[in-house]
């Protein structure tokens, strides 16, 4: 029974993947994610059903445009498969429980801000804004141990963040600092810290492998949000075992 659930956790993650592309392109543009409906962006094309279905229309359209012809970027699908990847892992690690919720929740936050953070390097407020005040009422009602540890965690991050775009002088965005106080309220204090420091690795990585593609110079910005919402799912699953390896390792 259990595969049953998996499938239809990863089948409504694909579905909702493929509204997570439509917020995250559309949000930072101040455009409404309903109108106009989907469609593609070189000719109009209004998108019929068979070309909506997550993974599967990209496939059998072998990436292109039924109208033009033209390519359909490989973000699309990939977010789509991404995001039903991690909502039936959500649920294979959490199972049935008040977590899953806020697993679920959080899986989405960042899976919208790598799309706006890759498209426009851009963290929207107005999407960061609904998930702040989601994670601060499940957090009050889903309490961590102790419970004001997510709440640390929150001026934590943000505080750090801050310091950090102080110091470098911009060196990071106001979005990126919004992020970690609501990445705070769900991991707490420890996975916070956690989070920052796998995704400076993640990011210092990430950034030489950019830039070394492109061929641009080192002072060219590269999107931190992707290698945040990375490391905020590693700690996420795993900071315990960090964690514990640690203590082990140094202790």
């Amino acid at each position: 029974m259990e595969i049953v659930w998996l499938a239809l956790f990863f089948i409504y993650g694909c579905v909702f993947g493929s509204f997570f592309n439509v917020v995250g392109l559309r949000v930072p543009k101040k455009e409404s994610v309903v109108r106009p409906p989907s469609h593609c962006t070189t000719c109009g094309r209004k998108l019929r059903l068979f070309d909506l279905i997550p993974v599967l229309s990209y496939v059998v359209l072998r990436g292109k445009c039924k109208g033009c012809g033209q390519k359909i970027n490989a973000i699309y699908p990939f977010i789509e498969l991404i995001t039903g990847v991690l909502f039936a892992y959500a649920f294979f690690q959490l199972g049935f429980s008040k977590d899953l919720i806020i697993g679920i929740l959080f899986v989405s936050l960042l899976v919208i801000i790598t799309v706006s953070d890759i498209s426009y390097m851009i963290i929207p407020d107005k999407v960061l804004l609904p998930f702040a005040i989601s994670f601060l009422i499940l957090r009050w009602l889903i309490p961590m141990s102790p419970w004001w540890d997510s709440f640390l965690g929150a001026a934590i991050g943000f505080s750090v963040l801050f310091i950090i775009a102080i110091v470098s002088k911009g060196g990071m965005g106001g979005g990126d600092i919004k992020l970690f106080f609501v990445i705070g309220l769900v991991l707490g204090t420890i996975n916070t810290l956690l989070t920052l420091f796998l995704a400076s690795i993640i990011g210092s990585i990430a950034g030489v492998f950019v830039l070394k593609k492109t061929g641009k110079g080192k002072k060219t910005p590269v999107p931190f949000g992707p290698s945040i919402a990375l490391a905020a799912i590693i700690s996420y699953f795993y900071g315990k075992d960090f964690v514990e390896w640690y203590q082990q390792l140094f202790f």
